[in-house]
């Protein structure tokens, strides 16, 4: 089996930060204070009955048993039955209302982190891997879950009881309790000492689990592409590989938590030995009763219990602590592309797009534009040309503001992109790219994903305007048929369409559309264009273009190169002074014409 990488060396515990983290994860049980504050006076109930009833024994063994009284034997049993009673019903609200608390907290976080993502700019998923954020929202969370209800909660009981068994042990022989907690040192050094060496070496579990699913969320996402390149067996063992790490690091926190319980067992019964010893010979010696030994060993064993908790809890603490740090890591993740403070709503508009002096560089180091500039008035189809990496779906993505310009402005009918709200801006804008997202949901409401409350009459217009309605009629349920996941259970043309007409029902003054149709045959590409024209009729239209019959249509054409604009004009025009476009259209284009010539039925010749 592969060995994992290096143990991380342990960390000192408890430190500022792990401190102020789990502060922070402790911050979000404030809404339901109640709750929480239900449960440790359940707590505070509990280890007074703890501290009571040991006395009640030593009572019952000395006076019960001792003077041989069977009537008060028999009272003082059954009283302390109802004592026992008492302490079980507190448990049970305690462990309710302090479960209900922290999964409040878990059900906030993960919406919390849900709507972070939602905010983000692309640029932080252009950054971020997918099996990353799943096992932040999912495995973290949890374990902030069970820190913020059941570890504090034991952690405050450990403390409480540890004090007070402590006082009532010195209160009843000075002497025997120092005996007793000779051992408490060793104890808590022990406990303190695990959790230094657990928080890293969780915290590269927890890592090696984010890999491990990002994994497997890329194989299952590629499928097909790892049964079309017969690579099952390559991607089988480059999973056993990481699976393996996590597994070594897995086992290396087991083992240590494994030796660590039997140990502090072993240290805090030696006390116990001790006492039983030495106690033993106090009573035969008259020194001591039989009832305080007995209420002593209960005060011991109540003291150790907390002690060796503290082995579970204080690592429990260190691995919330490294997964509270990887949730905030998202929670605090600022937007690149954010509303301005004094940003204003962008009223409806008549789509005059102007690029004026456009540079723009990914992560502000990798330039792809450099000094665009351009406009497109209303109702003009701009047409965007060039070979891969010329920078036309950068010009594309900037629009909508999925990433902020470097250098220059972008304005629509006069108002800067930067100085509107980002849902205003985007409210007026419709895309329809190459690359369909369909959702795993009916026909129906991935039409209606940018207007939910469409009616059915207004669904079925956009889908007729797009093409679609024949083929959603022919499938098993219309329109409440189920696509799959990413819509794979439709062609490509027909997800398009649907697309399409999702675009045609949030009827947008600004279109923004890929629509290379390359892998799909001519009588789909016809009604995908009919669907087009339809779409882009009385709209400013941007288009990364791949077809003749686009650029034809065109009121302007951008030939890009190397981030800059190599030439513009009309189809004509570029043919007869543009060297880069006429070789563009020998080499890609006149097959496009060819094939479309023998098409009778397309409505461009």
């Amino acid at each position: 089996m592969t060995r994992a990488r290096a143990t991380p060396a342990p960390a000192p515990l408890p430190t500022p930060n792990s401190l102020r983290v789990l502060w922070r994860c402790a911050g979000y049980l404030r809404p339901y204070w109640k709750m929480t504050l239900g449960a440790y006076l359940a707590l505070v109930g509990i280890n007074a009955l703890a501290l009571t009833i040991p006395q009640f024994i030593r009572w019952i063994v000395d006076h019960g048993i001792g003077d041989k009284d069977t009537q008060l034997l028999l009272t003082s049993v059954l009283a302390l039955l109802g004592l026992t009673l008492l302490k079980g019903i507190l448990r049970f609200f305690e462990g309710r209302w302090s479960e209900q608390a922290s999964q409040n907290v878990a059900y906030d976080l993960r919406n919390a982190i849900y709507h972070k993502l939602a905010t983000l700019s692309f640029s932080y998923h252009d950054r971020t891997e997918t099996g990353q954020i799943l096992s932040r929202a999912i495995q973290d969370v949890d374990r902030v879950r069970f820190v913020t209800g059941r570890a504090f909660l034991r952690l405050t009981d450990g403390i409480v009881l540890m004090i007070g068994s402590a006082v009532m042990l010195v209160w009843m022989n000075p002497s025997l309790a120092l005996l007793a907690l000779a051992t408490l040192p060793f104890l808590a050094h022990r406990a303190f000492h695990m959790a230094r060496y657990l928080r890293p070496l969780s915290l590269a579990v927890q890592q090696q689990l984010a890999v491990l699913t990002t994994r497997l969320e890329q194989n299952l996402r590629g499928a097909r592409v790892v049964k079309a390149f017969a690579q099952e067996d390559a991607e089988i063992a480059r999973f056993e590989r990481e699976n393996a790490r996590w597994f070594d690091l897995s086992m290396r926190a087991a083992r240590v938590q494994a030796l660590n319980e039997p140990l502090i067992n072993f240290i805090a019964n030696l006390s116990t030995v001790v006492i039983v010893w030495y106690g033993g010979w106090l009573v035969m010696q008259q020194q001591l009763t039989l009832g305080e030994l007995v209420s002593f060993t209960t005060y011991l064993a109540q003291l150790a219990q907390p002690v060796r908790r503290l082995g579970q809890i204080v690592p429990a603490l260190a691995i919330a602590s490294a997964a509270g740090t990887r949730i905030f890591e998202i929670l605090d993740a600022e937007s690149e592309v954010r509303d301005a403070p004094d940003a204003m709503p962008l009223p409806p508009i008549q789509g005059h797009v102007r690029f004026e002096n456009v540079s723009f560089a990914y992560f502000g180091r990798h330039r792809v534009l450099d000094n665009i500039t351009f406009e497109a008035k209303p109702g003009q189809v701009v047409a965007l040309l060039g070979m891969t990496g010329s920078g036309k779906s950068t010009i594309i993505n900037l629009i909508p503001r999925f990433y902020d310009v470097t250098l220059g402005r972008i304005t629509i009918d006069g108002y800067d992109i930067r100085r509107v709200t980002l849902n205003s801006l985007r409210d007026q804008i419709g895309i329809v790219l190459q690359e369909t997202m369909l959702f795993a949901t009916t026909i129906r409401e991935n039409i209606a994903f940018g207007r939910p409350d469409a009616s059915e009459d207004e669904i079925i217009a956009a889908a007729r305007a797009a093409q679609a309605h024949d083929f959603i009629m022919q499938t098993p349920h219309g329109y409440d048929t189920l696509v799959g996941e990413r819509g794979i259970t439709l062609s490509g043309g027909q997800r398009q369409r649907i697309a399409i007409a999702r675009a045609l029902l949030k009827n947008p003054r600004i279109l923004i559309l890929d629509d290379a149709t390359s892998s799909v045959d001519t009588e789909t590409e016809r009604l995908i264009q009919l669907a087009l024209e339809q779409l882009m009729r009385g709209r400013t239209s941007f288009v990364i273009a791949q077809r003749l019959a686009t650029l034809r249509m065109a009121d302007l054409i951008l030939v890009l190169e190397k981030g800059r604009i190599a030439a513009r004009g009309t189809h004509d025009e570029l043919l007869r002074t543009s060297g880069l476009y006429a070789e563009i259209y020998h080499q890609q284009l006149r097959k496009d014409e060819g094939r479309i010539t023998q098409s009778p039925n397309h409505p461009i010749t």
